[in-house]
């Protein structure tokens, strides 16, 4: 498959540009989680960070693991970033896996993780973005999606994307950080301004894309809570860690990082966002 023109809309060229500084990447790939960079899910606030995001992938995958089961089946991972769950699920079930992300940065450490795993068989990592998929329609039995699609300016085009390129019948399993379907207007700035967005998805919007294609609801599950607690424990294991980053990720980036994790659970704990794991079916 050809690599994806690199013609990204501005907000996805922001997200693309960050993710690639060495800040940015080292902070993700040392503190975040390393193989995974999305919200986990915690049995306690003293959980690694590892561990539950580690749970968030065996929860998601139990979802749709009966996609993935048949031989051949193929998945897409929409911003894959370092490709976690795309190892785990490929060598849980055998599947083929495309891992579209826009960081080369984070895509070089995935295709040297997944050849260290020896599943690069199995996973093709391309540079590109879910705005403007490198797929023909109808080539994937599955798609996959963490802590992602806020990055677009451009929601509904992704999930049409994402219509697109599935199977009749295909399923599709995704979480992103949400602002909460009541939340009022202006409350969420410090939060916007500090990841240069100009608004985050709902339920309520996913709802209504899912309506607008056509797919079928199979289950929302609201998990609200564990963005507070994640949030904050990145925060607790970045001021514990803040020393040993030195020459890694620079003193302004985690006097920024720490701030913005705030706002994060300053919302979260005022009830502005939302997020938790949404499953749809395209009809067959």
């Amino acid at each position: 498959m050809q690599q994806a023109e690199a013609r990204y809309s501005d907000t996805v060229e922001t997200a693309r540009a960050y993710y690639n500084s060495d800040d940015a990447d080292n902070f993700y790939f040392h503190v975040w989680g390393g193989e995974d960079i999305h919200i986990g899910l915690y049995e306690g606030p003293e959980d690694a960070i590892k561990d539950a995001s580690a749970r968030t992938v065996a929860f998601m995958a139990e979802r749709i693991g009966h996609k993935l089961k048949p031989p051949g089946a193929r998945l897409i991972d929409l911003g894959a970033g370092y490709g976690g769950a795309a190892r785990w699920l490929a060598q849980r079930f055998g599947c083929r896996v495309l891992a579209l992300n826009l960081s080369e940065a984070e895509n070089a450490r995935n295709r040297q993780m997944s050849r260290d795993q020896g599943v690069d068989s199995l996973i093709e990592v391309v540079d590109g973005s879910f705005e403007q998929i490198p797929a023909e329609h109808a080539t994937f039995d599955a798609a996959w999606s963490q802590d992602a699609i806020l990055h677009s300016g451009y929601r509904e085009r992704v999930m049409t994307e994402m219509d697109r390129v599935l199977k009749p019948g295909g399923e599709l399993v995704f979480t992103d950080p949400m602002q909460a379907d009541d939340c009022p207007d202006g409350v969420l700035a410090p939060v916007l301004e500090r990841i240069h967005l100009s608004s985050l998805g709902s339920f309520a919007f996913y709802r209504e894309q899912a309506r607008r294609l056509g797919w079928e609801e199979v289950e929302i599950t609201d998990l609200t809570p564990q963005l507070v607690t994640h949030y904050g424990r990145v925060a607790e294991v970045l001021r514990a860690e803040r020393e040993a980053l030195a020459g890694r990720v620079s003193d302004g980036y985690i006097e920024r990082m720490l701030q913005g994790l705030q706002h994060w659970v300053d919302a979260g704990r005022n009830g502005y966002l939302a997020w938790g794991v949404m499953h749809f079916r395209k009809p067959a």
